[in-house]
Parts: structure tokens; sequence; C-alpha cells
């Protein structure tokens, strides 16, 4: 595989990670509105609370099903934890930006305000994005027949058929040997 294949390969990866991860803000914005809207008659802090846990849930399954299906898993307690509290970071920068707009710069206009909102919003995704394919969801699983031809593409010419003949004779190691085989050598044993 060429430097170009590779980065033409990996741009299209991180352009289908982006495309879903925004494909489920939306909707988990939309969810989350909507819970609020719901159950504001119970109060609108408590309604918040509710309709956060339930869209940052929802948020983590689907980007761990979807967006970082890929990646390799490292158990649903820690995933969870770290992705609730990067989330909480998250929305710590869109709250500074905001108060920054409002308190640092006076700003008090409400359509000013919200797209400062929606800048903060868009910064805070930023954040979320990088940190959940960084901390939570890990590295790319690579398949090991991937690793195999790659390591095959990347040696000198020269090399390349040694390493073929060592991936076929640990390959046909790692097959099991027919059933008369293993008892005939059992019986020979």
């Amino acid at each position: 595989m060429t430097l170009l294949a590779k980065v033409r390969a990996g741009r299209d990866g991180l352009f289908k990670q982006l495309a879903s991860f925004g494909v489920i803000g939306a909707v988990n914005f939309v969810v989350d509105t909507a819970i609020f809207n719901l159950l504001f008659v119970i109060g609108p802090v408590k309604a918040q609370i509710v309709a956060t846990t339930v869209a940052t849930t929802l948020a983590y399954f689907a980007n761990r099903h979807w967006t970082f299906r890929k990646h390799e898993r490292s158990g649903l307690r820690r995933e969870y934890t770290l992705f609730f509290a990067l989330n909480g970071v998250g929305l710590a920068i869109t709250a500074a930006i905001v108060g920054v707009a409002k308190y640092g710069f006076d700003l008090h206009d409400q359509l000013a305000l919200n797209i400062v909102r929606l800048f903060a919003v868009g910064v805070a995704t930023l954040f979320r994005f990088w940190s959940y394919k960084r901390f939570v969801f890990g590295d790319v699983v690579v398949p090991a027949e991937d690793v195999a031809v790659a390591a095959v593409a990347a040696a000198p010419p020269e090399s390349a058929e040694a390493l073929v003949d060592e991936l076929e004779t640990t390959a046909e190691a790692a097959v099991p040997a027919p059933r008369e085989d293993r008892e005939a050598a059992r019986a020979e044993g």
C-alpha cells in the first residue's frame, strides 16, 4: 500500500467517523431537548439532569457500536465512566466560552449569545471526538491478516519471499492436523 493510499484510507475512515459522530450528536440533541421538555413539570434542573444522563448514555452506546466499533474494548465500566467524565469537560468548555462572552465581553443579546453557544458547542464537540477516540475507545483493532499483508508489502523484495514462507509455515502449524494424523501421532508417542 502506497503512502498516498494510506493517507486516503485514513482520511476516508476519519470522515466516516466524524459523520457518524455528528449524526449521533444531532440525534442526542433532539433526545435531550425532548426529555427536558417532557419532564419540565418536575423542574428545569431535575429535567435537565435526567435528559443529560439519558442522552449521554445513549450517545455512549451509539458511539461504541457505530462510530468506534472497530476500536479495542476495555470494559463497559471504564469506558462509560471516562465517556461521562469527558462529556462533563465538554460541558465545562461550552459553559466557559459562553461565560467569557457574557461576563468578559458583556454580551447580553440572546441572539449573540446563541451564536457564541453554537461556536462553543462546536469547540466542545471537537474536544469530545478527540478525547473519546484517544482515551475512551482506544486504538483501532487491525485484523491479523491485514498485519501480515502489510508486513509482506513493506518488506524488501528479497525478504518478502522469506516472510511469505514464514507466514505460510506459521499458518500451517496453526491449523490442526486431521484426526487420523493426530491419532497416529498419539499411537507412536
